[in-house]
This record gives structure tokens, C-alpha cells and sequence, in this order.
């Protein structure tokens, strides 16, 4: 494949439902451009775009894959992406370096949450949209309905630009409705055709609204329009180019990506309506002053290249999936990473194709590729010369707020599954993992039950470790309600020295959440060398109240009298004295158990408020209010408990088809009330018995 500029490179993501054809339309494209000799099936695990082993097993896409192409003396990078929501972290990545996008869309199933969800991302990144109906040779597909459902859902400036010809209800083929040319498909050739005469009208009532859409963006041929002039086939797709960048038009083909129909005329329209590579600009932050600035995507100008994927191979090593901004990026070269701020060498640079890896002499700004073995680049990192050292905008990944414990299935795999979790986590930026101290466990976090199990099977297959899933534990903690005087003495006589501490403690609920001590000794009732002994002791005591185990907070101490033996009393005896009197003070001091409570925020569309505000109810939670944020989505706050809230990322996704989010941050603690209390006192007093039992 040879060199190309920037302006001859399109850059396009597909997006849409998980089902609806992306992966078989990337296999499509890459055959009617002779990249592959001949089509792969999903259901034999051999398409060029789903190659990895968990994508074969599941047959769905996992991770996002770039499929270069040559049409019509253009390079084409399709970025073919998941479409299962649980794997949006590849599509962020793709979107972040693509300069357009095709929505793929059934015929039959029509507009989706997928599809909705596809469409809010590509407004989010302001990129340029075709919309290609697929699976057009499916019975009950309904191309009209379809039209009407994006109109109705996504937007009303779709506008089909091919129509579907249908014979005895099945689809031979389609009419260009700019060129009003329409064609049969026969053994995957097209056959031009005349327009069936029932369809005479309808096109012409859909290229005259086109023709409006398109004289809208240029000034000239608005003039000619207005004259009652021809405007030519050329023009309109001027027009129409134009509107496509400026997001004011979203035109809509048809096609059937299994059998090849449509998909070269997808190709052209590629071609002659989105925009290339060399028309976008990137933000960027200049390093040595602060100052933002926009990165022309120019090959004349410094070398700068943002990686937006790590793949982390047992063979190979870290990959790089980088784009090139600025410049020409070549073997050799030594380039600075800004974020991790060190120097890389560039080795051998690639073009990548599903899995095969393509060596190249050299990339040009707009174009993408691959780099292996770089030391200290992850995900989001900028490669830049020293001198113009500057860090380009990154990739925002939504957070995960699945929530699994895990640990290994056989002991002494522990070294082996943080090793794996953390070159996994290299790899997906949605994926995290947390050590909790408190509570012992290490904690996974996911955007949805289907990347939890992926990256569980990865686990196993890629480093050999199998695990066990369980619910996290709740950092619970204890306080008291009411202020008690506590005495704790310790005397022990043995042959020798003996021991001797003697301490009247006040406990009361504390004015914060740590450990707040004081001492009110007169007379050296507690001589001073032994009092910050008794604050050690309290401090060591705070880590497993009396109830439950959980830690002790918003305790006040005020150590108020005592006595001492001259010749026994000791550090050691006064801490266990003061152990004495926390328990006998805190089991009489009225002792409560709390549980963590979550500030959370809800955005649902408005017609699942009720059901989610209920649910919210249900679950324990407060709901503090609601706002609107656009017409029809709404933003619920509430205050729900943390025990409640583990699965709560499923839930919501099942209660809303996938339409709703969240996020939560911890608010505070609160009582838990009397009758869930008990249940969790008695599990953990039941656990504390079986290890000390072990």
C-alpha cells in the first residue's frame, strides 16, 4: 500500500447495535477492495475484524479493530468497533481518532438502543454521519419504517440518498436517487435498470428535498436554485459534502453487506462525502507554558502521534495503536512521551490489518498504525518531539461501577492474577482494580456482567490463572450513641516484676470521624509516660469494636483518673487496661453499626423516572430531587446505601433497555437500621468464629 497525504485519508468509525452488521460490512468493504480474497463468517470465527479467541467463542466483537483500505486512490482506515455496550470503552477510542462515522442500522430490528446510544456518541464527538441500512434481504425488513424511526428518534435532517427496489417482497437492488439510476443486483454485479415505475415519484419527491438540503450550504448554488437553473448531479454532492461536515445532513443508503450490495456504492459515497483526515484539527496543551492550542493535522509541520490503544500480546508485548497527528513518523526515531515524560525509541512501524501486522517505511500525519515494545506509552500518552513537547487532548472513558471481589481460585496465584489484571487494565481503561485495606479484598470494577466474565476467561487464557467472583464486603464501622465512664485494671502477679495499669476512661460520640483523645489527670494519678500509651492502646482498640468486628469512629476518649504501682505498672500494662475499658465502656455506650451511604446521580430518560425513583426506594435510598437535562433525559440525585448499590450497574441497564447511567461518590456514614443490623452482626460474628476456629 503506498503513501498517502492527509487529504487522501479518511479515517471512519462504524458504529451501531451489537447485531447489525458492522463486522460483515468491514469483511464486505475489504473484499470489494481486494484486500481479502474472500469472505470470513462470523460463525466460523473467520472474519479479518473478530480474530481474538473470545470473540470467535462468543461471536460478537470485543475489541476495536482498524481495517485499511485503497478505493478510488484513497486510503480508507475503517475502524470497526463493538457494539455491546459493556465494550464502550473501544468505541471512545475509536471515535477520539476518527474523522467521520457510518451508523449501521438493521432493516428489520430498525433503530435501536445501541443504535441511540452510537448516534448520542458521534454528537458527542461532532462527527460527520452516514447512516447504511443493512440486512436489507431479511424478511419483514422495512426500509420506509426505518427511515421514519431515525427521523422520529435520531434525527430529522436523515435523508435516504439511495432508495430500495423490492421484487415479491425481497431486495434486488436500489435506485441512486441523485443520479436516478437504478440498478439489480445479479451474482453480486450491479445491472443498471429502469426505475420501477411505481417508485417514479417517490424519488423525485426525495432528490428535490435533497437538492434543498444541498443548495442550504453553498451561497452560489442557492442563487442558481432560486433562478430555477439544473442543478447538476456534481453539485449536489458538493452541497451535500458540505452539509455532511457541518452535521446539518445525514444522508441514508441501503444494502446488504452479506451478499455485497450496496457496499461499494458505500465506498464512493465515503469517498465523495465525508471528510479527510487533513481537515481536522486536535486540541493540545503546550507543556512548557500551559497554553492550549489547536494541531493542525499536517504532515510539513513536527512529529506528534497519540496512542488511543495498548493490546497487551504474551508473545509480542505491549502494542501501540497510535495516530500521527502532525509530521511523518518513522523507524528510528527518538521521540518524548509527555505523559510518563521519558524518551522512546520508534523500532519498526506497521500498518495493521485485523491481526496481520504490515511493515512500513513510514506514516504520514492522518494515518494509523501500530508501534511494539515501547517502554512507558500506554493509552492517552502523546509522542512528541523535545522540543515542541505538548500532550493532546485524551480519551474520556466512562468509569465502571460493576463491582466484584476476586481472588484466585488456588492459593499462591495471587502474584500471577495482579500480574494479569494489571497488563489487562493496560490494555481497557474501563476496567479497574482497587486493593481495599479494610476490608482484604481486591475489588474489580466493570461496566457490565459480560466485560467482568471477558476479562475472567482472559484471565485464564492469556495468563493462566483461574478466579472466584464474589460480592465485595461493606467497609461497615461502629460508634456509640451515649456517653459512658469505663474502668479497665489490669494486675497480674508472677514471680519477679508483675504487671499493673489502672485507667477510668469517659467515652462519648466524637465531634469527627477519627479518634479524638483527651486527658484530664490531676494529682499523676497516671503518671505522664504511661498516658500516650493509653492513646496507642485506644487507637489499636478503634480497629474492631464490640459489636461486630468493624471499625470503631466518631469516638471521643477522655482518660479521667487511674493508678500505678511504682514497680509493676508498665506501657504494656496501661494498654491493656485501656483495652479492658473500651470493651466494658463501648458495649454499655449504647454501640450502633454504620454503613457507607452514596451521593448517586441517575440520568434515565424521562418516560423511566418512576420506575427508577421506585427502585431507588427500594433499595433503601433517599431521593433528594430530579432536574431535566435535555428534553428527554432526567437527572435523578439520591442517597442510597452502599450495600445496595454492587449490582446496581446491571439493574439499571435491565430496567431501562440500556439506556440509563450513573455515578456515585461516597457522601458519609449512617446508622444502619435495627433489623438489617442484626442479620449483619450475627454474619459476622459467625465468620469471626470460623477463623478463629481455623
Amino acid at each position: 500500500m503506498k503513501d498517502y497525504a492527509p487529504q487522501y485519508i479518511k479515517n471512519v468509525v462504524l458504529l451501531g447495535h451489537g447485531g447489525d452488521g458492522k463486522t460483515v460490512l468491514t469483511e464486505s468493504m475489504l473484499f470489494a477492495a481486494k484486500c481479502i480474497d474472500r469472505m470470513g463468517r462470523i460463525e466460523d470465527g473467520t472474519t479479518t475484524s473478530d480474530f481474538d479467541p473470545e470473540e470467535i467463542k462468543r461471536r460478537i466483537s470485543i475489541s476495536m479493530t482498524v481495517e485499511p483500505l485503497e478505493w478510488q486512490n484513497c486510503k480508507i482506515n475503517i475502524l470497526d468497533t463493538p457494539g455491546y455496550f459493556d465494550f464502550v470503552g473501544e468505541v471512545c477510542e475509536a471515535l477520539h481518532i476518527a474523522d467521520s462515522a457510518v451508523l449501521v442500522i438493521g432493516a428489520k430490528t430498525g433503530v435501536q438502543v445501541g443504535t441511540e446510544k452510537s448516534w448520542e456518541l458521534a454528537q458527542k464527538y461532532n462527527l460527520p454521519v452516514l447512516i447504511y441500512v443493512n440486512k436489507m434481504d431479511e424478511e419483514n425488513a422495512n426500509f420506509d419504517k426505518v427511515v421514519n424511526k431515525i427521523k422520529q428518534i435520531l434525527t430529522q435532517k436523515a435523508i435516504p440518498i439511495q432508495y430500495p427496489i423490492m421484487e415479491d417482497g425481497k431486495f434486488i437492488g436500489f435506485v441512486d436517487v441523485i443520479s436516478k439510476r437504478a440498478y439489480r443486483y445479479e451474482d453480486n454485479t450491479a445491472k443498471e435498470i429502469e426505475i420501477p415505475s411505481g417508485l417514479s415519484d417517490k424519488i423525485e419527491e426525495i432528490r428535490n428535498s435533497l437538492i434543498e438540503d444541498s443548495v442550504e450550504n453553498d451561497e452560489n448554488l442557492m442563487e442558481k436554485y432560486f433562478a430555477g437553473e439544473e442543478i447538476s448531479d456534481d453539485e449536489i454532492y458538493k452541497g451535500l459534502g458540505e452539509g455532511v461536515r457541518q452535521r446539518s445532513v445525514f444522508p441514508i443508503l441501503c444494502g446488504c453487506a452479506t451478499k455485497g450490495i450496496g457496499v461499494k456504492e458505500l465506498l464512493d459515497t465515503i469517498i465523495k462525502l465525508l471528510p479527510a483526515a487533513g481537515e481536522k484539527q486536535y486540541k493540545a496543551m503546550d507543556i512548557k507554558n500551559g497554553n492550549e492550542l489547536d494541531i493542525k493535522v499536517d504532515k510539513n509541520t513536527p512529529v506528534c502521534a497519540f496512542v488511543f490503544k495498548t493490546v497487551a500480546d504474551p508473545f509480542v508485548g505491549r502494542i501501540s495503536y497510535l495516530k500521527v497527528v502532525s509530521g511523518i513518523l518513522k523507524p528510528e526515531m527518538t521521540l518524548f512521551n509527555t505523559m510518563s515524560e521519558k524518551l522512546e525509541k520508534i523500532s519498526q512501524i506497521f500498518m495493521i490489518r485485523g491481526k496481520k501486522q504490515i511493515p512500513v517505511s513510514e506514516l504520514v500525519a492522518g494515518d494509523i498504525g501500530i508501534v511494539t515494545k515501547l517502554q512507558s506509552t500506554l493509552t492517552n500518552s502523546t509522542l512528541c518531539e523535545q522540543s515542541r513537547p505538548i500532550k493532546l487532548q485524551e480519551i474520556d472513558f466512562p468509569r465502571p461501577w460493576l463491582m466484584l471481589a476476586i481472588e484466585p481460585k488456588t492459593k499462591g496465584d495471587e502474584e500471577k492474577i495482579s500480574n494479569g489484571l494489571h497488563k489487562l487494565m493496560e490494555e481497557d481503561l474501563t476496567f479497574r482494580i482497587e486493593k481495599n485495606n479494610e476490608t482484604g479484598q481486591n475489588i474489580i470494577y466493570g461496566i457490565g456482567e459480560m466485560h467482568i466474565d471477558v476479562i475472567v476467561s482472559k484471565l485464564k487464557n492469556k495468563f493462566g490463572v483461574s478466579v472466584v467472583l464474589s460480592d465485595p464486603k461493606v467497609p461497615y464501622r461502629e460508634t456509640i450513641r451515649k456517653k459512658v465512664k469505663s474502668e479497665g485494671k489490669y494486675k497480674k502477679q508472677t514471680g519477679g516484676h508483675g504487671q499493673y495499669g489502672h485507667v477510668f476512661i469517659e467515652f462519648e460520640p466524637g465531634p469527627e470521624e477519627d479518634l479524638v483523645f483527651e486527658e484530664k489527670i490531676f494529682g499523676g494519678a497516671v503518671p505522664k509516660q504511661y498516658i500516650p500509651a493509653v492513646e496507642k492502646g485506644l487507637r489499636e482498640c478503634i480497629k474492631k469494636g464490640v459489636l461486630a468486628g468493624y471499625p470503631v469512629m466518631n469516638l471521643k476518649a477522655t482518660l479521667v483518673d487511674g493508678s500505678y504501682h511504682p514497680v509493676d505498672s508498665s506501657e504494656l500494662a496501661f494498654k491493656v487496661a485501656t483495652s479492658l475499658a473500651f470493651k466494658k465502656g463501648l458495649a454499655q455506650a449504647n454501640p450502633v453499626l454504620l454503613e457507607p451511604i452514596m451521593s448517586v446521580k441517575v440520568v434515565v430518560p424521562q418516560n423511566y423516572t418512576g420506575d427508577i425513583m421506585g427502585d431507588l426506594n427500594r433499595r433503601r435510598g433517599r431521593v433528594l430531587g430530579m432536574q431535566p437535562l435535555d428534553s428527554h433525559l432526567e437527572e435523578i440525585l439520591a442517597e442510597v446505601p452502599l450495600a445496595e448499590m454492587f449490582k446496581y450497574a446491571t439493574d439499571l441497564r435491565s430496567m431501562t433497555q440500556g439506556r440509563g447511567y450513573f455515578s456515585m461518590e461516597f457522601a458519609r456514614y449512617e446508622e444502619v437500621p435495627s433489623h438489617i443490623a442484626q442479620k449483619i452482626i450475627e454474619a459476622a460474628k459467625s465468620t469471626l468464629q470460623e477463623e478463629e476456629e481455623e
